[in-house]
């Protein structure tokens, strides 16, 4: 059950409502229009009152509720040839018998006044018409022809309030249309008064671009809606956006996405982006914001997540064809119904209807990521405050709806960012640069901020090659950050470096070794001289030995002879 429906049944003493079907009103409204009560819809050529009176009877019709349209300017062929493009099942509600075509022809220039003039002959014509249909709406389009007849002020007042009056006690909820006066709302300045719910529309021009809004004047026993709202009028009939309604209120994710960069993901603590989170990718021109952006969208479609390019400066088969360069194939998604593209100059529409069609394109398209490419340029069409609370108004829709975003922004050389002056508005700020060294241009990426994660505070060296975008590190040499041609240099000549010291190693290693060969074939040497020296020792005292032993047995013998020649 949606918000309106719950509204219309939550409390019995609320004001019964009529939803109108038309997306985004029924907010804004909080349930539609008064049921069985007038509503008066006003504001000058080419606003779009028909149009929104033809769609209050038509989704009528679709939600089991009958209605009759009165006209009193086109023809009931013309107004059917005007809105069969939106509504192709239009015929099948006439013949359904859920939408009735009434065409009363008033010219004032064929009146003869011969008495009093009065609606009293209308009334029965609307009584038949509804009654035929069981009708429960009525739309009265535009309600100045039907008073042409009236030359005097008091009795046209007097038989507005009874059309008023009399639409009520048929129970019916009415939308009576009415062209807009020079200082009142409608050219009699009574309408606005007798009706319950007074709508204006309106179409101004700014900056020679026009923009449709709406505005609910006044909505008796109801709450509503009291800002300026944008609408947009397509092929499938009218949006209104209740952007200003979009708050500080949603819900955030502990989810992370991959950046699409490895080295990119090692930098965000490893994991990559939050999921609903915000983007800016600014730099001045040249480097790589689109591919970096275009390599986001590429790594959400590979995996399984639906994306939304917003072009504002090149179209979708040149991106396509120039991403191919960097090995980046995003016609292989659009095949694929993951990636959708919507390319428009910013000139093209306001603003508020740059605002109003992402928001359908979102709603219809259900994606996880929006790309926007880039908001710097929507300062053509606004100046950088309107341009400030548009894209604000994006961002919070975006995260209420859990949606990715990534914006890139042309940024002037440094940290300075551009005129958009959205990046306090972001949860993560990545800026690339251009630095010029040595007659040649090479691109840095550095992190500028990323709300609730550790991230690095090194620069990288971006890259953008035939097989996809790469960082490197940066090198740092006597004159500074070395990028590019110094970069590779500098790392030519550490490798060199590094060459000779392990040449050098090398070297003294094999001294080593010869030494040690050659100290251990001394020590053998000495070894062996000394076993020899050892065993010569031995030798000598082997015989020392052997020489006692012959002297001891001779002393021996000597004693035993004495002891012999003693006895004898």
């Amino acid at each position: 059950m949606s918000n309106a429906e719950n509204l219309l049944t939550s409390d019995e003493s609320i004001l019964e409502k009529t939803l109108t079907g038309i997306e985004g009103l029924d907010d804004i409204t909080e349930g539609g229009l008064p049921q069985g009560r007038p509503t008066l819809v006003c504001g000058a050529a080419g606003c779009g009152k028909t149009i929104f009176a033809m769609e209050f009877i038509v989704h009528g019709a679709e939600m089991g509720e009958p209605g009759v349209f009165v006209s009193f300017e086109e023809s009931i062929e013309d107004l059917k040839k005007n809105f069969i493009s939106m509504n192709p099942d239009l015929n099948d509600l006439i013949d359904q018998n859920k939408i009735s075509f009434d065409y009363v022809h008033i010219e004032r220039s064929e009146i003869e006044e011969t008495g009093e003039y009065d609606l009293e002959g209308l009334f029965i014509r609307l009584g038949y018409a509804i009654d035929s249909i069981g009708a429960k709406r009525i739309v009265l389009d535009t309600v100045e022809s039907l008073f042409s007849g009236f030359s005097a002020e008091a009795l046209l007042r007097a038989e507005l309030r009874r059309l008023f009056q009399w639409l009520k006690n048929k129970g019916v909820t009415a939308v009576i249309t009415g062209e807009s006066g020079e200082k009142t709302l409608t050219r009699y300045g009574l309408e606005e008064y007798v009706a319950d719910c007074v709508m204006l529309l309106n179409n101004p021009v700014v900056n020679k671009i026009t923009t449709r809004n709406l505005r609910i004047v006044k909505y008796r026993g109801s709450s509503h809606g009291t800002n300026e709202y944008p609408f947009l009028i397509d092929k499938k009939g009218i949006t209104v956006l209740p952007i200003t309604s979009i708050g500080l209120d949603h819900h955030v994710s502990n989810e992370y996405i991959p950046t699409g960069i490895e080295r990119l993901d090692a930098m965000m603590d490893g994991k990559g982006f939050y999921k609903g989170s915000s983007i800016l990718v600014t730099g001045n021109a040249g480097t790589g914001k689109s591919s970096f952006a275009a390599q986001f969208a590429d790594a959400a479609c590979k995996r399984g997540e639906k994306c939304i390019y917003l072009a504002f400066e090149e179209s979708p088969e040149q991106i396509i064809r120039n991403m191919k360069s960097i090995a980046i194939d995003l016609g292989h998604w659009v095949d694929k119904g993951l990636l959708k593209f919507h390319a428009a100059r910013p000139t093209l529409y306001g603003l508020e209807i740059h605002l109003v069609t992402i928001y359908k394109l979102v709603n219809e398209f259900m994606p996880d990521i929006v790309v926007i490419d880039p908001i710097s340029n929507l300062i053509t069409v606004g100046s950088p405050n309107d341009v400030k609370s548009m894209l604000i108004r994006l961002i919070d829709f975006l995260k209420d709806n859990k949606i990715t975003s990534m914006s890139t922004s042309l940024s002037v050389i440094g940290h300075v960012e551009a005129d958009v002056g959205v990046s306090s508005l972001m949860d993560t700020w990545i800026d690339l640069r251009a630095k010029e060294i040595n007659g040649e241009r090479n691109r840095t990426l550095d992190i500028i901020k990323s709300r609730g994660m550790a991230h690095s505070n090194q620069m990288r060296e971006f890259l953008l090659t035939d097989h996809g975008i790469e960082l490197e590190d940066v090198y740092m040499g006597p004159a500074g950050i070395l990028t590019g041609s110094a970069r590779l240099s500098q790392m030519a000549m550490e490798k060199a470096q590094k060459l000779v010291r392990k040449q050098e190693i090398e070297r003294k290693q094999r001294e080593i070794e010869l030494k040690r060969s050659l100290m251990g074939t001394q020590i053998a040497e000495i070894k062996s001289k000394f076993e020899a020296e050892e065993e010569e020792l031995e030798r000598i005292i082997e015989q020392e030995k052997s020489k006692e032993e012959v002297l001891e047995n001779d002393r021996n013998d000597m004693a035993r002879m004495r002891k012999a020649d003693k006895r004898d």
